[in-house]
């Protein structure tokens, strides 16, 4: 029986991660350095909390957020027409077979909390928390 490839139920494998770590290690060091002749990067603080490769290792998907979300949208785009630049830097860095791709994408992840969690609280999911409670108790 032959091997299924891509991903599966389990997430991704120990190379994933440990490729996207050192993707995203080199990534941090090289945006920390802040060298663009970007306008819309110049100065600004990026954090990279998170790098998902493909199974192949082919295709990294970087979540960043810049310090306080401010112009997210805009270094989002600045980030993505510098991607080539980037990857000609971290591959310098790196020692791989091929090179991935870099995309880059807006870390929504704690706004996604702070909505749900506000959803959570609101009274109309309260009161029916409370009745599902009142009715198990009977």
């Amino acid at each position: 029986m032959a091997r299924q490839h891509g991903q599966d139920s389990r997430g991704p494998s120990q190379r994933q991660l440990r490729v996207g770590e050192t993707v995203r290690k080199e990534l941090s060091d090289i945006l920390t350095r802040g060298r663009f002749s970007d306008p819309d990067l110049d100065g600004v603080i990026v954090t990279i909390p998170e790098v998902r490769m493909t199974p192949d290792l082919r295709l990294a998907t970087c979540l960043v957020m810049p310090l306080g979300g401010v112009n997210a949208e805009q270094v989002e785009k600045a980030l993505n027409r510098s991607a080539k630049y980037l990857r000609g830097q971290v591959s310098r860095r790196l020692t791989m077979k091929y090179m991935p791709d870099l995309r880059f994408v807006l870390d929504t992840r704690f706004d996604d909390d702070d909505r749900i969690d506000t959803l959570l609280h609101s009274p109309e999911v309260s009161r029916d928390l409370d009745a599902d409670e009142e009715n198990e108790k009977n």
